[in-house]
């Protein structure tokens, strides 16, 4: 099923984020993540894309298995890094064979040891590009990236915003989120965005905290901050795993329940292949029945 029609039919709406393993026990334990979370009724899943390319050919058999095993409905992500146009193409002829209805189309980030992005020779220089050949070419339903405190490579969070609105205007119907852990911040951005007249479905992406030093560093890559708040309670919780992954879990769930009550569509959880923290999330979302939102209606939204 199409993404945009998941999100016209389906509330709450959970979405979770897997990466292809590296070797067969990577592999086991991905299916034993994705079988926990089945029950949970996701909308879909998505499956990453290495740097440069580098999972192409497990991202495809990846979303196959996932398809043809589970029945569920993937996303696959796909970047502009160190690919040509004709390579993407072929990419995406196989990816449209494979019965995969749904692309996440991204610049992506840098391979590992190069400072900043350098677009490949007869490739495309932006996620926009992208999107517009995929909108001409194929069928897909497409969905494109947004960062409540701005990509790290924008010029400023004006730049920032037009460059979405290119991505929405090139095709893409449906948004997710770089991860964030200040609510804030995306309703900020949101109230932005729909200023500006980007009125496609804005999916917020969480990532619930079960190591701390690991969460520093994903943010320091992406942009986003660690309200001081929460960085004081995680540095009390050091060298205490089980600490600091329940105040991790705790902390998603009251961000997850902000969101919802507020009006998102639902939340796009990045799991890194484990489930424990992800399902804690939302089983307590679903037990709270937390996305009934507000009698109050919000601006923004």
């Amino acid at each position: 099923m199409r993404i945009s029609e998941k999100l016209a039919t389906q509330r709450p709406f959970f979405s979770f984020e897997f990466f292809p393993p590296k070797d067969d026990a990577g592999s086991k334990q991905l299916f034993q993540t994705i079988e926990t979370l089945v029950p949970l009724r996701p909308a879909f899943v998505s499956i990453t894309y290495g740097a440069g390319g580098s999972t192409r050919a497990r991202t495809v058999a990846l979303a196959k298995q996932i398809q043809n095993e589970t029945g569920l409905t993937v996303v696959a992500h796909v970047t502009c890094v160190g690919s040509t146009r004709a390579e993407l193409r072929e990419l995406f002829d196989d990816l449209s064979r494979a019965g995969v209805k749904n692309i996440l189309a991204l610049r992506g980030d840098p391979p590992k040891g190069q400072a900043a992005f350098v677009p490949t020779d007869g490739g495309f220089a932006y996620a926009s590009d992208l999107i517009a050949m995929l909108k001409r070419n194929y069928d897909f339903c497409i969905g494109a990236a947004f960062y409540p405190e701005m990509h790290v490579d924008a010029a400023s969070p004006q730049a920032d915003l037009d460059n979405l609105k290119r991505k929405v205007e090139a095709g893409a119907e449906f948004l997710v989120s770089q991860l964030f852990l200040d609510n804030d911040k995306y309703f900020d951005f949101l109230a932005r965005a729909r200023s500006a007249g980007i009125d496609a479905p804005f999916i917020p992406g969480l990532m619930p905290i079960t190591n701390f030093e690991q969460i520093q560093r994903f943010t320091a890559m992406c942009g986003a901050t660690i309200p001081p708040k929460l960085k004081v309670e995680m540095e009390e919780r050091k060298g205490d795993a089980r600490a600091v992954e329940d105040l991790g879990v705790s902390y998603a769930s009251m961000q997850a329940i902000g969101l919802l009550q507020h009006g998102s569509p639902g939340i796009h959880f990045y799991t890194l292949n484990r489930s424990p923290a992800t399902r804690a999330v939302v089983s307590a979302i679903l037990a709270a029945s937390a996305w009934r939102p507000f009698p109050i209606p919000i601006e923004a939204w």
